[in-house]
């Protein structure tokens, strides 16, 4: 596609009816705001000398300690002493700027800093910012990807022209994320804005915890201040804990998508803590010490679990390097299911999948997964570990799904042995019942079978 456009240019500036041109999408970008929080901006404005930069050596300028809120406005413009300052140029009263930068104007240069973050000399040392960049995964909602961004490509550009750096994109990768949900309310008589838990259902509608008064429910919106749909995060980690609210978040939905919040999906992570902290403690005085082995030669329920167990750590793994969050959760849920079937066997098998199972929630509910870790008898801190790595030989299928068509319409589904004998593939699959009622008692004309994969059975 980009070759045929400049084609197209081509063509039409050799024949005179138009030229190619670069178009930029930055637009100009007011980076001032009348409030405290913010970069103070480095000028003074002077009745004699007009607007000065502040010294180099008065650098850089800190918001005052004491700033009053108690009123509305912008508490520099009231401040009885920090707003007023000397003109570097003339040494006559002046005042300071109390207008602050936008907070885009700190981030979108930001990730330069960290790789030098306690320079006193300079923003960053060129040197270690070539070693650390560019940022191998920008995460971040769709109002970033959009402004954020875009102005921390101007602002490497001009970091760039500065001989600060010498790259070219400050970003590899782009990740996308959906933003929190909430339902959102509103006063039935007064139309003001109500938060969910100023809210209670009653019958088929809402109304209001102080007074019962009726309740408009509205969209589904993104979380915001204005429309006061948010929840207090500190009233979940009370009820539930952090990491009941990390794990509904991660398991809701693909990290891409919008979630919303709901007490349903809180509740149901919260049982689902509770029902592992259960597993893990049952029969937690059969299991053999820490860092007994398990068997090499487990066979039956026990060789199904640890390649349970190894499988999950195959795919939880890989889930979590391509950022699908909700799949790892749900592979983590499938292994103590696997865990909660096991119910005798080789308690040596059933410690590796419980500590398995431990390691690969650890990033998802860490103060949970080290009590765990804990509980099983390890000292060192789970955080401390190395990541679980899966055995090659317990990921390899030992069976196979096979399935039966008879004229081209599948009938059945057999499990048989990988790499079974084709006669015996055949055997099974005309010994099926379902496939024998299709059959009808005629004897078939051909059968058709393609190893490891499907057998055709045509009349």
């Amino acid at each position: 596609m980009p070759d045929a456009k400049r084609r197209v240019v081509e063509e039409l500036e050799a024949k005179g009816v138009g030229e190619g041109v670069t178009t930029y999408r930055l637009r100009d970008w007011g980076v001032s705001r009348q409030r405290y929080w913010g970069c103070p901006i480095p000028v003074v404005h002077c009745p004699h000398c007009g607007i000065v930069p502040v010294a180099k050596a008065d650098l850089p300028v800190t918001l005052p300690d004491d700033a009053d809120f108690g009123a509305p406005g912008n508490p520099l413009d009231r401040h009885p002493t920090w707003k007023y300052a000397r003109c570097p140029s003339c040494n006559g009263d002046a005042v300071r700027e109390t207008d602050t930068l936008d907070t885009f104007v700190d981030s979108s240069w930001y990730f330069a800093r960290f790789t030098d973050a306690r320079d006193e000399a300079a923003p960053f040392s060129p040197e270690d910012a070539a070693y650390w960049l560019p940022v191998d995964q920008y995460i971040g909602g769709v109002e970033h990807a959009v402004l954020h961004l875009l102005y921390s490509r101007f602002f490497t550009r001009a970091m760039k022209a500065c001989g600060l750096l010498d790259l070219k994109e400050p970003f590899a990768g782009l990740f996308t994320q959906g933003m929190v949900t909430h339902q959102t309310y509103r006063d039935a008589a007064t139309n003001a804005w109500l938060q969910p838990e100023d809210v209670r259902r009653e019958g088929e509608g809402f109304v209001t915890v102080d007074g019962a008064r009726p309740v408009a429910a509205g969209r589904v919106e993104k979380m915001s201040k204005s429309k006061r749909n948010t929840v207090d995060p500190t009233t979940i980690v009370r009820g539930y804990g952090a990491d009941t609210a990390r794990l509904f978040m991660l398991s809701d939905s693909p990290p891409e998508r919008d979630l919303e919040w709901t007490d349903q999906g809180i509740e149901g992570a919260w049982r689902y803590l509770n029902r592992l902290w259960r597993l893990v403690g049952d029969g937690l005085e059969t299991l053999p010490p820490a860092g007994s082995p398990p068997p090499a030669n487990a066979t039956g329920a026990d060789l199904a679990l640890r390649r349970d167990a190894h499988r999950a750590v195959d795919g939880v793994t890989r889930e979590l390097e391509r950022l699908h969050f909700n799949k790892a959760v749900a592979l983590v849920r499938e292994l103590s299911n696997a865990i909660e079937a096991h119910r005798s066997g080789d308690g040596a098998v059933r410690r590796e999948a419980i500590e398995i199972l431990v390691r690969l929630i650890g990033p998802m509910t860490p103060h949970l997964a080290e009590e765990l870790w804990h509980r099983i008898g390890h000292d060192r801190l789970l955080a401390n570990e190395p990541w679980p790595a899966p055995d090659p030989a317990l990921l390899v299928e030992d069976t196979v799904a096979i399935p039966v068509q008879v004229n081209g319409k599948r009938r059945a589904e057999l499990s048989l042995p990988k790499g079974a004998p084709k006669e015996a593939v055949e055997a099974a699959a005309l010994a099926d019942p379902a496939v024998r009622r299709s059959l009808d008692g005629k004897p078939p004309r051909k059968v058709v079978v393609v190893p490891d994969r499907i057998v055709n059975v045509v009349v």
